[in-house]
């Protein structure tokens, strides 16, 4: 048994909440603790009435000294706030795995221009492991510090990367049309979430300049070797969880349908959270709710020689808290499944 002893920071966000929900059920975690920076001493459960009796512990002082004793630290936080926390944490114990963001763009000018926020030290970022499960699990495996992919990211990468890598598809027109729940916009109440603004609404929003773009296009060339820039644009839809991401891309002359799924298929064969989908009506965010899969499904339109390729995740788990505890489990040298093999809630 490892008996892993988990720290928490920021268990207060929707990415938290989910990241408690798999944990407490994780048969190597031992003790899970939450730690704050403006709520020390509050009871967790008296926030959340759903923890009761579950979750009836205080929240703790971020406190280097204390959370360098843990196996492994989570932070799910707003952006900008862990390139100044996690630096004094980097290698002295706990493995770290960042859901915020913040060390996921290797370049720093980069990460100020599309965050508009101070990076982390340079050091630190080169020496993050970016944590898509499926695409980097070897270097996960020795990782001190993990950069949690984005959601929008995990659907596009795992839906893309496989065709883009083989040449099926033209790198140089990929045209992708994302929708998310409102649960990607954090649990801060805003005029946008609203639920008079929200209810039978469905918007566009950053549009061209999605933080999400640049790292996309960082994951097709540091997976695919190859160097692109995407149209990408994302949708609020009055729902909870899910992203839909359905992109559109030129396929290569020659290209057959049954090429694209073959691809893809054996692509993810042994990856037990991505399923390749062959019927339509199958795939859907209902399907993965609450989950942590990804489902793809692919389909070439002779007529126009383009492929509609359609990636769906639950935001919160795939997209935030389940992959991360799925790269705990690599970094730990746990089946990646363990914690995480649910069923989707269906209804």
């Amino acid at each position: 048994m490892k008996e892993l002893k988990v720290g928490i920071i920021g268990a207060t966000g929707y990415g938290g909440l989910e990241l408690i929900r798999f944990l407490h059920n994780h048969p190597e975690v031992e003790k899970i603790e939450l730690f704050t920076s403006s709520e020390e001493g509050a009871i967790f459960s008296s926030k959340f009435g759903h923890l009761l009796s579950i979750h009836d512990t205080p929240l703790q002082k971020i406190d280097v000294e204390t959370l360098a004793g843990f196996d492994v630290v989570f932070t799910s936080t707003p952006s900008g706030v862990t390139s100044k926390l996690l630096p004094p944490l980097v290698g002295i114990g706990p493995k770290l795995i960042d859901l915020s963001g913040d060390y996921r763009l290797k370049d720093l000018a980069s990460y100020e221009k599309w965050y508009k926020k101070s990076p982390a030290p340079q050091n630190i970022v080169k020496d993050s492991v970016y944590g898509l499960t499926e695409w980097n699990e070897a270097n996960i495996k020795s990782a001190s510090l993990i950069a949690n992919p984005g959601c929008y990211p995990t659907a596009v990468l795992l839906s893309l990367l496989p065709l883009i890598k083989e040449r099926l598809i033209d790198p140089d027109y990929l045209v992708i049309d994302a929708k998310s729940g409102v649960s990607g916009a954090g649990n801060k109440p805003s005029q946008t979430t609203h639920y008079s603004e929200m209810n039978e609404n469905f918007s566009i929003y950053k549009v061209n300049e999605h933080q999400h773009i640049p790292e996309i296009e960082q994951g097709i060339a540091m997976f695919a070797d190859i160097e692109t820039t995407i149209t990408f644009n994302t949708h609020l839809i009055p729902m909870t969880r899910g992203i839909l991401a359905t992109s559109y891309a030129q396929v290569m002359p020659g290209v057959t349908n049954k090429q694209l799924n073959d691809c893809l298929l054996e692509t993810y064969k042994n990856h037990p959270f991505v399923r390749v989908v062959q019927d339509v009506s199958s795939i859907g965010t209902n399907r993965v709710k609450g989950s942590n899969y990804c489902d793809i499904f692919a389909q070439l339109d002779e007529r126009t020689n383009r492929a509609t390729i359609v990636g769906v995740i639950d935001n919160l788990v795939k997209g935030a808290a389940g992959q991360a505890i799925q790269n705990m489990n690599v970094q730990t040298e746990l089946p990646q499944t363990l914690g995480l093999d649910v069923i989707p809630l269906f209804i």
